[in-house]
């Protein structure tokens, strides 16, 4: 895996707060992004964890808010339990005149086992996209029409 940060690039045509609030309130969360967040809170040091099944295995996703500022940027640390790495998601929000810009980066994903193909940047990169760019928008088009 390449160790250059994943980084998705879409404008949504939905005001920051939208924005913020379909990436921030964990029932929100759970209609577009992982169905199995049990609770999320967009506050420094508020720690998730859920499985989430694929391929067969059970991945715990864990993750821990290490930056806040409302309506403009949400960082957490994600790490999988059970597996060595670490990596950083930073969903950093600008309004522009046609609607909220979100630049979602992923960092450290070259950190977990490269010999396990879920953890391959192309896998990361493909379900980033399609997370942000299909199912995110979708959600947000369906809610400001």
């Amino acid at each position: 895996m390449s160790n250059e940060p994943i980084v998705v690039r879409h404008t949504f045509q939905a005001n920051a707060a939208d924005v913020w609030h379909a990436i921030s309130d964990d029932e929100t969360m759970r209609q577009w992004f992982f169905a199995q967040i049990p609770g999320f809170a967009p506050v420094v040091g508020t720690e998730t964890v859920f499985d989430v099944h694929h391929n067969g295995k059970v991945y715990t996703h864990r993750w821990q808010v290490t930056e806040v500022t409302p309506q403009a940027l949400l960082v957490y640390q994600w790490q999988y339990d059970g597996y060595p790495g670490d990596s950083e998601v930073r969903w950093k929000l600008q309004e522009t005149e046609n609607g909220t810009e979100l630049t979602l980066t992923h960092s450290g994903g070259e950190t977990f086992p490269q010999d396990n193909p879920d953890f391959s940047r192309e896998n990361a990169e493909a379900g980033w996209q399609y997370l942000i760019k299909e199912s995110l928008a979708t959600y947000l088009d369906g809610n400001n029409t």
